[in-house]
């Protein structure tokens, strides 16, 4: 049986509102029988997802946003609406491979809250198929390349502003990134979060660093969450990059695929940047690309809190990357 990644943003629903969004989406002639219809997608965070089978035997994956009564970071607001705006803009100006939209319901009638359906994609997730040793090495060196030269293809949307793909954004990638970080840290605050440092020390952090960012002049369409368990992959080619509701404009080095540079625990990005087209990255960008890892362990700890987890797993990971990350920053922990 599979483990199911629980979180208190999951917003399950029973078979009968299901089978109610289905006809809603596809007509009462594909509204399935029995009880089997849909299976729990388990391996996301934030979002319910189903796999769906319609009565004629066609295959769905359906989407919903969590409930309207669990809060949720600030970023998160409206999520799912930002990924269909991300899913037009790539399908209108690329020819990275994403699913085809079916259906979207932003009515909340039916339930409180957005969701979609989408194409199933008949193949392997690539993330989970490589940490499972079933690719070859030369596929799984090939895959994160081509993953490198599809997010090359997505940073060549260029925005209006800085920021929220849907807005308001920023004039300045400065102006927009501090705004993140400080929305970040008031989330944190809000659930009175221990992340091991104080805020104001974070924000030294990126105040005194912030001046490499104005080397960013204009915004970019950037993924933020393009790795590998976000793309599928059959007979060696990535045929879907999966979960655009994070992309945003700003600076393209800020993809996840580029942590690794800073946090050796998310994987060797030497393939994800060789596709990109980046050897290597000068010293400004270097210091770029450390304040988003700083950002997203930030984040990696606070949201914890946000997702009501009880194991303390991942709060103590995210602990662990950010004192490593504020030390990289010439930063010292407080001994308790």
């Amino acid at each position: 049986m599979k483990a199911v990644t629980e979180s208190i943003t999951k917003n399950r629903q029973s078979p009968q509102t299901l089978r109610a969004m289905i006809e809603r989406a596809y007509g009462i002639a594909q509204v399935p029988e029995g009880e089997d219809f849909a299976e729990e997608i388990t391996h996301g965070w934030f979002n319910v997802a189903y796999r769906i089978r319609l009565r004629d035997g066609q295959q769905a994956v359906l989407k919903i946003a969590p409930p309207a009564d669990v809060a949720v970071l600030t970023r998160e607001h409206d999520m799912m609406r930002n990924e269909l705006a991300a899913m037009s803009l790539v399908r209108e100006h690329t020819k990275v491979p994403i699913p085809r939209i079916d259906h979207a319901d932003l009515s909340r009638e039916l339930v409180e809250t957005d969701y979609f359906f989408m194409e199933y994609v008949d193949a392997d997730n690539f993330g989970i198929a490589t940490s499972e040793g079933r690719l070859p090495d030369e596929v799984v060196v090939a895959g994160g390349r081509q993953l490198g030269a599809l997010n090359r293809e997505l940073n060549s949307i260029v925005g209006p502003h800085f920021g929220p793909l849907r807005g308001p954004g920023s004039a300045t990638w400065r102006a927009a990134f501090s705004q993140m970080v400080e929305d970040t840290l008031m989330d944190g605050a809000r659930v009175n979060v221990d992340i091991g440092w104080s805020p104001d020390e974070i924000r030294a952090v990126l105040h005194e660093n912030a001046g490499v960012l104005d080397e960013v002049t204009e915004p970019r369409f950037v993924e933020l969450d393009l790795w590998t368990k976000n793309s599928m992959i059959r007979d060696g080619q990535i045929v879907a990059v999966l979960d655009h509701e994070r992309a945003l404009y700003g600076d393209p080095l800020m993809e996840a695929g580029f942590t690794g540079i800073d946090l050796p625990v998310f994987g060797d990005p030497t393939d994800f940047m060789r596709g990109y087209g980046i050897e290597e990255l000068s010293a400004s960008q270097r210091v770029r690309r450390r304040l988003y890892s700083l950002h997203l362990a930030v984040l990696m700890v606070i949201e914890t809190k946000y997702r009501g987890h009880q194991d303390p797993a991942t709060y103590n990971f995210g602990r662990e990357q950010l004192d490593l990350l504020m030390t990289q920053f010439g930063r010292s922990p407080v001994t308790p």
